[in-house]
């Protein structure tokens, strides 16, 4: 017994609503941009990655005061400053290692 055609047309293929070309025209556009975002981002994390990191050039060692305690440190161009317990802040030339300037903080 032959196979009965149940389909529209006798068999041959609808053609594609304008709807459904357009929803299968944004889904393609769709996936393309999101695979293009997808390579920029694997690109700039391998141009990001790849380079030195420019960090401050540090010195061998900070010769404080004396009575002076270290709190905490920054750096600058140029310049470090060290925040001291007396409430005291120590600006530092880099090169040389000489303070510039004291800044007394607090009361």
């Amino acid at each position: 017994m032959p196979d009965k055609d149940d389909t529209p047309n006798g068999g041959e293929a609808a053609p594609a609503l304008p709807e459904l070309r357009f929803l299968k025209a944004l889904v393609t556009a769709l996936a393309g941009v999101m695979i293009v975002g997808l390579l920029a981002i694997l690109a700039i994390l391998v141009i990001r990655f790849s380079q030195d990191p420019a960090g401050p050039v540090l010195p061998a060692g900070i010769t404080l005061p004396a009575g002076s305690t270290a709190r905490a440190v920054t750096f600058g161009p140029g310049w470090y400053a060290v925040v001291t317990e007396t409430d005291e802040i120590l600006i530092f030339d880099a090169p040389s290692g000489t303070l510039r300037q004291t800044v007394q903080i607090g009361d």
